[in-house]
């Protein structure tokens, strides 16, 4: 398994976890209050992970993937002993008493987890503005979006709070939040990764996801949370083989489909132009381009707003005000 540049710098003694968590955190004071990407910070929890880290450098045992790696949570994942809010103030005082098998895991491997990323209430939005604790801005254009709904995750990415970020992504909430802040987001396929200790929105559709600055340290990232676990039942058993290593291979002979019904009529020019010149940098690689048709797509928005919503409906109606006590008995 690879490691993003600061882990195998940590890893070799160049840097100590410490000092990189330092120069993350320095980033956060001084810019958090405008881009708005937590929910909550938890500076002393990332320090004692981040001593631990170096002392397992100190004493020539393997520190892990992610070793020192500053990482982020959305706030809908479970952290044991950490507020979970989900973005909503019914649950602004949850503590959970266990951790999200995906956290578990990073932790595992030696990440630093510096806080909890905002997000549009209970994972329904796309822009991060419809949180309970306020909006999150682009740290590229404070006057723009970040996206949603895992905007938090993707800001504080590309605002170098953090080295790479989990979200969560049911319609896109991993995907369009790392488009509109130039970051690299990836949703696994359904039932890679395991979605115990996620807050559910849409369980036909959820998944956990990663944000990160490159390919190369998100696929680092999915290396890590990816692979069966007993405690979801719809995650794969089938073995789950890692993905870092085929980085090297490139694009050469990859068949890439390039998907005519998005590029049709009511699709933004801009838009158009960049898939375009995209495809035309993967064909330079050495990449296969084909034009093909999914005419089923057609219909993927208004089947996507059926599933979700009643799925949603099923799923949150657990956080009624009246079971949990915000709103008295009449």
């Amino acid at each position: 398994m690879g490691r993003p540049y600061q882990s195998a710098a940590i890893h070799d003694s160049r840097f100590k976890a410490s000092e990189v968590l330092r120069q993350h955190s320095a980033l956060i004071e001084r810019n958090e209050d405008r881009v708005h990407a937590f929910i909550t910070v938890t500076p002393e929890r990332a320090r004692a992970m981040a001593d631990a880290v170096d002392r397992k450098v100190s004493a020539g045992q393997d520190p892990g993937a992610l070793a020192g790696v500053p990482l982020a949570v959305k706030d809908n994942l479970c952290t044991r002993g950490v507020a979970t809010t989900c973005g909503s103030r019914i649950l602004d005082r949850w503590l959970p008493p266990y951790d999200a098998t995906v956290v578990r895991r990073i932790v595992d491997a030696g990440a630093v987890l510096v806080g909890k990323t905002n997000m549009d209430e209970f994972a329904m939005g796309s822009s991060t503005e419809h949180s309970a604790f306020g909006p999150t801005r682009n740290p590229y254009d404070l006057d723009r979006v970040p996206g949603g709904s895992s905007g938090g995750s993707a800001a504080a990415v590309a605002a170098g709070f953090v080295v790479a970020a989990l979200g969560s992504d049911t319609g896109g909430s991993v995907r369009q939040p790392a488009a509109l802040c130039g970051v690299v987001g990836l949703k696994p396929t359904y039932g890679r990764v395991s979605r115990y200790g996620l807050v559910a929105y849409a369980s036909s559709l959820d998944q956990v996801g990663c944000l990160a600055r490159t390919v190369q340290d998100s696929a680092v990232v999915f290396d890590v949370i990816a692979g069966h676990d007993d405690r979801d039942s719809t995650s794969l058993r089938s073995p789950c083989a890692p993905v870092t290593p085929t980085l090297r291979g490139g694009v050469d002979g990859v068949r890439v489909g390039i998907i005519r019904e998005l590029l049709g009529e009511g699709v933004s020019p801009d838009i158009r132009t960049r898939v375009l010149e995209a495809s035309e940098a993967l064909a330079r690689a050495g990449a296969d381009i084909e034009e093909v048709s999914l005419s089923a797509l057609t219909y993927g928005i208004s089947a996507y707003y059926l599933i979700a919503t009643a799925e949603a409906s099923s799923n949150l109606a657990r956080f009624d005000g009246v079971r949990y006590g915000h709103t008295p008995l009449r």
